[in-house]
């Protein structure tokens, strides 16, 4: 009996990689860009599985194409870069990895808090440019961690382990969005308006996921209601902030400052406007870039391939409704 045949769009971890090859035929796109547009929907065309990265546009084009596609594994918590609804029409179920990446996101999501607050990469570069002299008391000032406010917009796993790590500086969490009431009390965390979580926190983290309802949710009018000590870090997905009202925000002093894990566009260009500012920290989407966590992720994201390919229901599924036939 011939082995089904699955596409994987980017060289991934050996951990999940393995799982494949025991059971598959594996066709890889091996460079270390994006597979290309054309060369995705050539491939698509025989393959029973696909794995793909969260660089890829998997969309009805794509769905069209793979006449024996069988499943879509996504190796990522979010999979807004897959049509699911289309996904859903060709019964196709979607796999994602949720709960693996919580608590590495989270503390990468707090280091950025940490350095853009204390401005360390403004002081690397001060030290490396040959500019330190001697101490001064006035020298890249920066905020207080400790006893401020966070502010949370979008409670879920990662916004929970977040909060989890500003308890122990003491910090008053308030937040918008997320339904576990119970998680939050556990973690003091209060619920507030949008308006009055922008108008009292020191510091916003963003942990919503990106759907229409939130591309652009902080933009021109949200900067004005934040305080000009306020920093916003983004570790969920670029668009949900936009980029040219964040950008006039910084430039202006509207707020103090800013640190990106995710941008719009992503890879952001070096000649990009918001690299250019001191006050805002880009760093090229590492919130989950530990060596556990990232096998962790290439694993599961295996076993959500292997089970659709076996007519299995996938551990982690974003679209189960293609099962309510099943009898």
């Amino acid at each position: 009996m011939s082995k089904p045949l699955v596409y994987v769009t980017r060289p991934i971890p050996e951990a999940g990689l393995k799982l494949i090859h025991e059971t598959c035929d594996v066709r890889m796109w091996e460079g270390d860009l994006p597979v290309p547009r054309d060369t995705l929907l050539e491939e698509i065309k025989e393959v029973d599985g696909l794995y793909s990265l969260l660089t890829e546009k998997i969309d009805k084009e794509v769905m069209a194409a793979g006449r024996n596609l069988k499943v879509i594994s996504n190796m990522a918590v979010g999979y807004d870069n897959v049509d699911v609804p289309a996904a859903t029409q060709h019964k196709i179920p979607v796999g994602n990895t949720p709960g693996v990446l919580t608590e590495t996101s989270a503390d990468f999501a707090f280091a950025l808090l940490m350095s853009a607050a204390r401005r360390l990469s403004e002081a690397e570069h001060y030290v490396k440019a040959g500019k330190w002299q001697t101490w001064s008391p006035t020298l890249l000032l920066g905020h207080d961690i400790h006893q401020a406010t966070l502010g949370i917009i979008g409670l879920g796993r990662i916004g929970q382990a977040v909060a989890q790590r500003a308890r122990g500086f003491s910090m008053r969490i308030l937040y918008h969005g997320g339904s576990d009431e119970a998680a939050a009390r556990h973690l003091g965390a209060e619920k507030v308006s949008l308006e009055q979580l922008l108008g009292e926190s020191d510091f916003i983290s963003v942990h919503t996921p990106l759907n229409e309802a939130t591309r652009g949710f902080i933009s021109t009018e949200e900067f004005k209601l934040m305080k000009s000590n306020a920093i916003l870090i983004n570790t969920a997905r670029g668009p949900v902030v936009d980029p040219d009202a964040l950008f006039d925000a910084l430039s202006s002093q509207k707020i103090f400052a800013a640190a990106l894990d995710v941008t719009d566009p992503e890879p952001i260009p070096a000649d990009h406007p918001l690299v250019s500012l001191d006050n805002c920290l880009i760093v090229p989407h590492l919130a989950s870039a530990s060596f556990a966590t990232r096998n962790k992720m290439a694993e599961m994201a295996a076993q959500n391939l292997l089970a659709g390919l076996r007519g299995e229901h996938l551990p982690n599924c974003v679209n189960p409704e293609v099962y309510e036939n099943d009898s």
